[in-house]
């Protein structure tokens, strides 16, 4: 058997999931098809290149030698490729979040990492997708949204804002004392969609509705910033994700006696790998420093989780 540079990469991506199932998933392949490629090269090797059980494999020390030539190896191609093509010699960072946070995340993130070593590009998708790009290695880090966990992958809350009324500073309600739903029922009122319990708020509204008026939920959240600031909506969103409004005094919170306690995770999602990635980690870096920021400011603001 002649070594392909799939081949290294297949045994590199094994060793850093430490799964055979999970490398297949990448790939589209079964997991018998990366058990056969894996034991072929370990014929052609003649050793022994992970030890199997249950819950995945742990690459043998005859493999963790052999893949410190394989990455060097393979960053060398790499190194070659890109001057063949002309593009810059800095690392790429890949990172994805849902539309409802772009705004959010990717002006400061990108500010952050301006003058830092690596080039990101920044993509939106669902939550469910932009995990499964992580898993799969095609994004670095994705900003995602009250998400599970998943083998392979590490899950960080960068963090929890509670879901809140809004108003424009204008509004006759914005200096309202605490109200029940009930009283605010028959305004203009669009929620935000923030995930199921969106669905839930829509339908506890339309019990205490008497208006002839519809309900309607928006996305992302800077159309419903504009709906309570220039359109005299109230809007249900998450907090976060009118921060800047929030801290400009522009919007203001209504204070609602018996709104449900429903909240908005922002995490960080990203595999880690055995092997160094300063891009990642330069990412990762930032995000954090993101989030504590966040908090802060929500905590400022007295909408902290």
């Amino acid at each position: 058997m002649s070594l392909m540079l799939s081949d290294l990469e297949l045994l590199l991506d094994v060793a850093e999931r430490g799964s055979f199932s999970q490398a297949a998933a990448a790939r589209g392949w079964s997991q018998p098809q990366v058990s056969q490629r894996i034991a072929q090269l370990e014929a052609a090797l003649g050793t022994q290149l992970f030890q199997r059980h249950r819950r995945g494999a742990v690459a043998t020390a005859a493999c963790e030698r052999y893949l410190e030539s394989v990455r060097r190896a393979l960053g060398e191609l790499n190194s070659g490729r890109l001057a063949i093509q002309g593009a810059p010699a800095l690392p790429e960072a890949r990172v994805g979040c849902p539309p409802s946070l772009a705004s959010l995340v990717f002006s400061p993130l990108v500010a952050a990492l301006a003058e830092a070593p690596i080039e990101l590009f920044c993509h939106t998708d669902h939550s469910p997708e932009l995990m499964e790009r992580v898993l799969s290695g095609r994004l670095k880090v994705a900003f995602v949204l009250n998400r599970p966990t998943i083998t392979g992958i590490q899950l960080e809350i960068l963090a929890q804002s509670p879901i809140v009324a809004l108003v424009a500073a204008d509004h006759p309600l914005a200096e309202a004392g605490p109200l029940p739903l009930k009283a605010i029922a028959d305004a203009r009122i669009s929620p935000q969609w923030w995930g199921s319990d969106a669905e839930a708020l829509v339908q506890l509204l339309r019990q205490y509705r008497r208006a002839p008026l519809p309900l309607h939920t928006n996305q992302p959240a800077t159309t419903a910033c504009e709906l309570a600031l220039e359109h005299g909506f109230i809007v249900f969103m998450p907090a976060i994700a009118a921060l800047r409004e929030l801290r400009a005094g522009k919007l203001k919170q209504l204070e609602l006696e018996d709104l449900p306690d429903w909240y908005w995770e922002v995490m960080m999602a990203y595999r880690a790998g055995k092997r160094p990635d300063e891009s990642r980690d330069a990412v990762l870096t930032a995000a954090r420093a993101l989030g504590e920021h966040w908090r802060q400011a929500l905590l400022e603001l007295g909408v902290a989780a």
